[in-house]
């Protein structure tokens, strides 16, 4: 296996994370025209638990094994990085393992928790049934996590990278394929072309694990398997598992508080809208359309975002091991004003086009267009929580980072259900609430970080603040020209072909407008700085010779 340098590892992970992104997108689609409303519904809840327990069961742990893999490397350490990648996968098998138990033992009681007492929707057993069915997934994942993470540390990306696709075409085949089959062909119930679908993360997962084990076991001499090793004994497994645990758990919190969110807003959404007399239906499409429909086209925005932001990470954590003050401050602004001056266009572009986008991705409901227009406005935030919380991570505030993800926690809980009595008895839709909860609990976490970040470190913002300031003549423009075109182009929202054609070309001339007034009014030179322009622009020069 060879070794991936700094750039072109990031290159090859980069391209991994866009491909899987994308097939993760564009799935929804036929699948969601497969399975209908009922069926979408089952489908959620069970993947909204399922993200929960895995982000527990994995989350942080492979990037862990890959940090201390990467440090016993440097320290020539071969018997106790060998001793690591035992300890981990002993560990995450335990957890793993534990999990899987309490999603398959605990499933009815779990699919209580989720629907209640609703009735005149998907029932207890079919909830039940699909737990059970995606359980299986985490025996195999975890583990694959693991092996991932050992071959990053030996700075192996391409294996890594190749086994992600692999797993998520196999993923999506079966998902497609199989739920096709069971419901179209042989007609049977939707649970069970649901409960396909649920159980190929397990299938998609042990193809891939398959993959990286054979790499693996071809290459035992060059990781460090094969070779018989005198024990370290300055390095006892306690030590290894505490830098597993004490690198881990912050990032399992970061990652898991996106699932903790949305399975919250979920149940409270079910019970919620559930007492205010809404009709079965209705209550499991918006708790399904918030949680889980309408993130999927926030991926869109989230995705990007935190691909543009990846790259700054390093640097932050370079910044901060030589402690210069004023480098970490501006990594972590430009992190800021990459997210603000991309993300933003994106939010309010797709805000104003949500019914077509809506259309395009699941059929015409004005519900679940009315749910994206708001429900895009989180993405912004997700992303700069996401930034915020990781950047603390390099810098090793890991009481910051529990501080702020549990105040965010809290906050969205208890704002949920004020929220959603405030809006019933203003008479609007009660499940508006949940969204602007989830806003909420993300500023209270941003806030906590930025002000640490201010009053320990010096941070500034004010570069940042006047940035966005400059910004916003050309977001107000393209809000302008999105809503003018969107009532010129009068086409017929039901059909998905006209409304790809009319997202496209709205899409195409606000883009290119919005570019050229930010690279006129000198934003582009401000965020990306003058040097990285004059790398693109020569290279397009030269392409176009």
């Amino acid at each position: 296996m060879r070794k991936s340098g700094f750039v072109e590892g990031t290159l090859i992970a980069t391209i991994a994370i866009v491909l899987t992104k994308i097939l993760g997108i564009i799935y929804v689609i036929p699948f969601y025209a497969i399975v209908g409303t009922m069926g979408s519904a089952l489908y959620a809840y069970a993947y909204n638990i399922y993200i929960m327990f895995l982000d527990l069961s994995t989350a942080g742990i492979p990037n862990a094994i890959s940090k201390i893999v990467n440090e016993f490397n440097a320290l020539k350490k071969e018997e106790a990085k060998v001793r690591t990648i035992k300890l981990g996968v002993k560990l995450i098998s335990t957890l793993s393992l534990l999990c899987f138990i309490v999603l398959f033992i605990f499933a009815k009681p779990i699919a209580v928790l989720i629907i209640g007492d609703l009735t005149g929707g998907n029932t207890i057993s079919d909830v039940t049934f699909v737990i059970r069915c995606v359980s299986f997934s985490i025996l195999v994942v975890p583990l694959l996590s693991i092996l991932r993470g050992y071959l990053q540390g030996h700075k192996i990306i391409g294996v890594s990278s190749i086994s992600q696709v692999v797993e998520q075409v196999l993923r999506v085949a079966t998902i497609l394929l199989g739920s096709f089959l069971l419901i179209k062909v042989f007609k049977l119930p939707i649970k069970y072309g649901v409960g396909l679908a649920t159980f190929s993360s397990c299938i998609g997962g042990l193809a891939s694990l398959i993959y990286v084990a054979v790499k693996c076991l071809k290459n035992k001499d060059e990781l460090s398997l094969a070779k018989k090793l005198k024990e370290d004994k300055e390095v006892k497994d306690k030590d290894i598992v505490k830098k597993i645990i004490k690198y881990a758990i912050p990032m399992i919190l970061v990652s898991i508080s996106v699932a903790i969110y949305d399975f919250v807003d979920m149940v409270l959404i079910l019970r919620m809208t559930n007492h205010f007399g809404y009709d079965a239906t209705t209550v499991e499409f918006v708790s399904t359309a918030i949680s889980t429909w309408s993130k999927k086209i926030l991926m869109i925005v989230t995705a990007l975002g935190t691909g543009l932001t990846t790259s700054l990470i390093p640097s932050i954590v370079e910044a901060y091991t030589l402690k210069d003050k004023k480098l970490l401050n501006n990594h972590f602004n430009k992190a800021l004003q990459i997210v603000l001056t991309v993300c933003s266009p994106m939010v309010l572009g797709i805000s104003m086009l949500a019914m077509p986008i809506w259309t395009i991705f699941y059929g015409y409901n004005s519900i679940g267009g009315h749910i994206l227009t708001f429900n895009i406005f989180s993405a912004i935030f997700l992303n700069l929580f996401m930034v915020t919380n990781f950047t603390l991570q390099s810098m090793n505030a890991f009481k910051v980072v529990y501080k702020s993800a549990i105040s965010g926690y809290v906050t969205n809980l208890v704002l949920d259900i004020i929220f959603m009595y405030i809006l019933h008895w203003l008479k609007m839709p009660v499940y508006y609430g949940a969204i602007l909860a989830s806003i909420c609990g993300y500023i209270v976490s941003i806030t906590i970080a930025t002000k640490y970040l201010k009053k320990n470190y010096s941070f500034k913002y004010q570069e940042t603040i006047s940035i966005f300031k400059k910004t916003i003549p050309s977001l107000i423009g393209l809000t302008l020209i999105t809503f003018g075109l969107n009532n010129l182009i009068p086409l017929n929202e039901t059909s998905r072909i006209l409304m790809i054609i009319k997202v496209a070309i709205i899409s195409i001339v606000v883009g290119a407008l919005y570019i050229f007034t930010i690279y006129k009014m000198k934003i582009i030179n401000d965020v990306f700085g003058k040097e990285m322009l004059n790398k693109l622009k020569n290279k397009f020069r030269k392409k176009s010779a």
